[in-house]
């Protein structure tokens, strides 16, 4: 299960993704935003980062106007590893290299059929891990010590 959501600036790409999703059978829950109304960024950016980190839904895809936005405010949330990507290499080894568990998008930023390549490389491109894991384990290390400050 793919969790999704965006902004009003993500909400046109987002109409896109869902039919996208639906075309090749991959279930997601929408979080919403529900139309072309101004809604603010973290306000969906926390609801579908803590439904990844909760293991609710396997990734996530938040799309506002940058990507930027949402990146932020869903990296705030233990355990997520949230990448904005606006291009074929970045949505390749966020996955490979990085594990990231959320992909965000620019809806004002892509168009809708280079959107979707980059949906479609990062739902189907897996971790490598073998040192890679290494790093993400001192990623989480950072993490954790943070919350100790």
């Amino acid at each position: 299960m793919i969790a999704l959501g965006c902004d009003h600036g993500g909400y046109e790409l987002l109409q896109k993704v869902m039919e996208h999703l639906d075309e090749t059978g991959v279930a997601y829950k929408n979080f919403g935003t529900f139309d072309c109304q101004s809604v603010d960024y973290p306000d969906i950016a926390y609801p579908v980062a803590t439904a990844v980190a909760a293991g609710e839904c396997d990734k996530g895809i938040l799309i506002c106007g940058t990507g930027i936005g949402m990146s932020m405010a869903a990296n705030k949330v233990h355990g997520i590893r949230a990448a904005v990507c606006s291009d074929h290499f970045s949505a390749k080894y966020t996955r490979l290299h990085n594990d990231a568990n959320i992909l965000c998008l620019g809806g004002r930023v892509l168009g809708d059929a280079f959107a979707l390549e980059l949906v479609d490389l990062f739902l189907n491109t897996p971790f490598e891990g073998g040192r890679h894991q290494t790093r993400i384990d001192k990623v989480h290390r950072i993490e954790n010590a943070k919350e100790n400050v």
